[in-house]
C-alpha cells in the first residue's frame, strides 16, 4: 500500500519560512507524479505546487509563485516545499499527494494517495 507522511508544518511569523517534506513508501516514487495542496475550513482544496517524476516540470498556483518551490529527491523518494516569505493566507492543512502517472496533475481527483496533512500556520 502506497504511504505518505507529511512534516514540516508548524507556527510561524509572517515573513518567515517553512520546509514541508512528504516521505512516501509501497510504491514506485521515481514514477509518480506528485502535488501538494492545501485546504482551510469553508474551502476547497486547493492546489499549492505539483512535479512530474523526474523534477522537470513544475507547476505553481499564482499565489505562491516566487515564493514556494516544490523539489523531488527519487533517491529518498521524497518531495519538499520550500515556503518562503510566508503570509498569513498561507495558514492551511497542507497535504501531499501522488499520482499514478509520470505526469503532474492539479486538481485533487488527478491523485491517487494522499498524506494525512500538516498544519502550517502564519501570524500577522
Amino acid at each position: 500500500q502506497v504511504q505518505l507522511v507529511e512534516s514540516g508544518g508548524g507556527l510561524v511569523q509572517a515573513g518567515g519560512s517553512l520546509r514541508l517534506s512528504c516521505a512516501t513508501s509501497g510504491g514506485t516514487f521515481s514514477s509518480y507524479g506528485m502535488g501538494w495542496f492545501r485546504q482551510v475550513p469553508g474551502k476547497e482544496r486547493e492546489i499549492v505546487a505539483a512535479i512530474n517524476w523526474t523534477g522537470g516540470r513544475t507547476y505553481y498556483t499564482d499565489s505562491v509563485k516566487g515564493r514556494f518551490t516544490i523539489s523531488r529527491d527519487n533517491t529518498k523518494s521524497t518531495v519538499y516545499l520550500q515556503m518562503n516569505s510566508l503570509k498569513p493566507e498561507d495558514t492551511a492543512v497542507y497535504y501531499c499527494a501522488a499520482r499514478s502517472g509520470r505526469a503532474y496533475g492539479i486538481l485533487p481527483r488527478d491523485y491517487d494517495y494522499w498524506g494525512q496533512g500538516t498544519q502550517v500556520t502564519v501570524s500577522s
